[in-house]
């Protein structure tokens, strides 16, 4: 059994997401590392040892044990993780992607899961949806794989409509900011 106090997690797409997670690997004693195009959004956060900017993504990923993949799908973060980047990591690491697809070179990774560079992956989402069955990755002991369908929980439809009646619709009468906007500038 491994122990998570101790270990480091970079997280790469430090937004809503990438923040919740850091707050349970803080809970668990982890060390987290974040990185995200505007740093000085994360200066004083209270989850994070240090934050980085995109220029030093092969620097998180060879401090990293965990490397957790939160960031949208954008020109700038499609092939975000390339052979290279992969090439950075620590020995053993484990990349986990809650993120997209497209933000991992699948054929980098799944060379580096093959040749022991990286110990383990877990994947909620992958490059093609749904996975097609020829994918080495289906085949691979140290993936675990998950289907990429969040919203088909028990409650998942429920909070979200609540949260738009209750939160969302009173702001926008009111004229108020409202939660989780789309800035379709930055593409998310």
């Amino acid at each position: 059994v491994l122990e998570l106090r101790g270990a480091t997690m970079g997280i790469i797409g430090y937004g809503d997401i990438g923040r919740a997670c850091a707050k349970l690997a803080d809970a668990y004693g982890m060390d987290v590392l974040a990185l995200r195009r505007n740093t000085k959004k994360s200066l004083y956060d209270p989850y994070i040892k240090e934050v980085f900017g995109l220029d030093r993504l092969n620097e998180l990923m060879s401090k990293s044990d965990y490397i957790l993949v939160a960031a949208p799908l954008t020109e700038d973060t499609k092939g975000l993780v390339s052979a290279e980047a992969i090439s950075h990591s620590k020995d053993g690491s484990v990349i986990i992607n809650v993120g997209r697809g497209p933000i991992i070179d699948e054929e980098a990774l799944i060379a580096a899961l093959q040749d022991g560079t990286l110990k383990g992956a877990a994947m909620d989402v992958t490059t093609i949806e749904p996975l097609p069955k020829e994918s080495p990755l289906w085949e691979l002991e140290n993936v675990l794989l998950s289907p990429h369908n969040m919203d088909k929980t028990a409650t998942f439809a429920k909070e979200a409509t609540e949260m738009y009646l209750y939160e969302n619709v009173p702001r926008y009468v009111r004229g108020k900011t409202l939660l989780n906007p789309v800035d379709v500038k930055a593409g998310y």
